[in-house]
């Protein structure tokens, strides 16, 4: 059961004890996804709804300074507290947000590319590597090991969304077919993960209270999507590209559909979980907008970037609320 999946992973007798290092959970790099996407998509709205500059750059330069802090953080703990690493990467629900630095890496990337081609060559490379390293063996885990169907919850697409963020960067840095090769990955593990996903929540029993949030990652694939495909065919507006942001769109109001059970919910790390859908769709608004240029997807572009930026602001304060609290780095 989920519930049974997500039980304490430290033992009981530590958790009055145990330092606050060995709680610094995995999951919290999303906080960087959800950042990053929301300076990509300032970026993105300066030059298609002419905002201010200076703030996507600005929100760049925070999620990259707090990656490199994070991951030191989460460095240190793993030389320092390996059992509770190798606890977190052996649970079948926190292993699904290993990839969640390779991704970091990847988007950290895009917002390298005006600066220096190099450096973000480095970076995507870097994260490119590890990525399809971490979505084998996922993959393979997922093949050869035996799993409830409780267990799936929308986080397992984690490492299926880290392939199709690869083209965004790799076209521009000319890997072309590189680039498909990872598109075409994450297109087809995204359908039939899609299917099962939907089967268990529809099916089964309701997802436990500190995964509903993970209800929005289900609108990052067709998000991303919608980029990586306008990437990858030179900004050509089709059919399939209509389908990519449409049916993404639909999941995006699917979900505000359910805000009132969203609201209820306490804070848990996992409420980054919002953030990053939410700026990847943005980012396809944006991206849909800069090529079709219509007046009623321009409306729903300053729509979606307003709320976006709300979600993730909230969301953010939230977390520093309870960092300074103590109770962001404990025992759950």
């Amino acid at each position: 059961m989920a519930e049974t999946a997500t039980a304490p992973l430290s033992p009981p007798h530590e958790a009055g004890t145990a330092h606050w290092l060995m709680h610094v959970p995995i999951p919290l790099f999303a906080m960087i996804m959800g950042l990053t996407g929301l300076g990509l998509a300032w970026r993105k709205a300066a030059s298609v709804l002419g905002v201010p500059g200076q703030v996507g750059e600005g929100l760049l330069g925070l999620a990259a300074t707090l990656f490199v802090g994070l991951a030191l953080l989460y460095a240190t703990k793993a030389l320092r507290h390996f059992p509770e690493v190798r606890a977190e990467f052996n649970n079948p629900i926190r292993v699904n947000f290993f990839p969640t630095v390779s991704i970091s890496l990847l988007l950290l990337s895009i917002a390298a590319l005006p600066y220096s081609e190099s450096l973000a060559l480095g970076v995507w490379g870097l994260g490119a590597l590890l990525h399809l390293m971490a979505t084998v063996y996922l993959i393979g885990r997922w093949i050869t090991r035996a799993h409830e169907i409780t267990m799936i919850n929308p986080a397992w697409f984690i490492p299926v969304v880290g392939n199709i963020i690869v083209p965004i960067a790799g076209t521009k840095l000319g890997f072309t077919e590189i680039s498909w090769f990872f598109f075409a990955i994450g297109l087809v593990f995204w359908i039939v993960l899609f299917t099962i996903v939907f089967y268990r929540i529809v099916f089964h029993n309701p997802l436990a209270t500190r995964f509903l949030p993970t209800l929005f990652i289900l609108i990052a694939p067709p998000g991303v999507g919608t980029v990586s495909y306008l990437a990858l065919t030179g900004g050509q507006i089709d059919v399939f590209t209509r389908v990519l942001l449409y049916s993404g769109l639909f999941i995006t109001l699917l979900n505000f559909s359910m805000v009132r059970q969203f609201l209820k919910l306490p804070f848990f790390v996992s409420w980054w979980a919002y953030t990053f859908p939410m700026a990847a769709i943005t980012i396809a608004t944006l991206e849909y907008q800069h090529h079709l240029n219509h007046p009623g997807v321009a409306v729903l572009a300053w729509g979606l970037l307003g709320v976006t930026t709300l979600i993730i602001g909230s969301v953010f304060v939230r977390t520093s609320v309870e960092l300074m609290r103590g109770h962001l780095f404990a025992p759950e």
